[in-house]
């Protein structure tokens, strides 16, 4: 009897092979890791950037007499800045219209930092008023002026989150 010439793999040829890849899967762990952590980052910049901007422009509109004196939107006292984040997403009344409205936001845009460490919460923004210190972390309720993250977690250039 003439035995065949099995073709296949050996024990150590699969041990060997799986060894490698076992390496090369541990390599490529920290990247994946990072690149989610650069996707939250950007998603962080782009909210805190829409929100600034959101609120920059009330104050212009506020400043030009675009929306509804009458309705009290627009406070001198408060640096014509909005009462809350949520009086954002409301429909306020333009000034001279008696049918037209504008909603700023339609929804608050989320911090992508804090819902790591909070998902039941993730709009948790820290919130500092015309009259706050610029590095502020206490509130002062007058009116919102300016959001940052509330999350302690470092970034990838070094600086905390909640000093973006």
């Amino acid at each position: 009897m003439q035995r065949s010439a099995t073709r296949g793999l050996t024990l150590v040829e699969l041990l060997v092979v799986i060894a490698i890849l076992s390496v090369l899967a541990a390599a490529a762990m920290p990247l994946s890791q990072m690149s989610v952590k650069r996707v939250k980052e950007a998603e962080l910049r782009r909210n805190l950037r829409i929100i600034r901007t959101t609120l920059d422009e009330f104050r212009k509109d506020c400043d030009a007499n675009v929306l509804s004196k009458l309705e009290g939107y627009c406070q001198a006292e408060r640096g014509n800045y909005p009462e809350s984040l949520e009086q954002l997403m409301e429909p306020l009344k333009l000034a001279g219209a008696v049918d037209k409205v504008k909603k700023y936001l339609r929804r608050i845009p989320r911090d992508p930092m804090k819902e790591l460490e909070d998902p039941d919460n993730p709009n948790n923004w820290g919130l500092r008023s015309y009259s706050d210190e610029p590095d502020s972390t206490q509130w002062g309720g007058d009116n919102v002026y300016d959001v940052y993250s509330q999350s302690e977690a470092i970034g990838l250039d070094g600086s905390k989150y909640s000093t973006w």
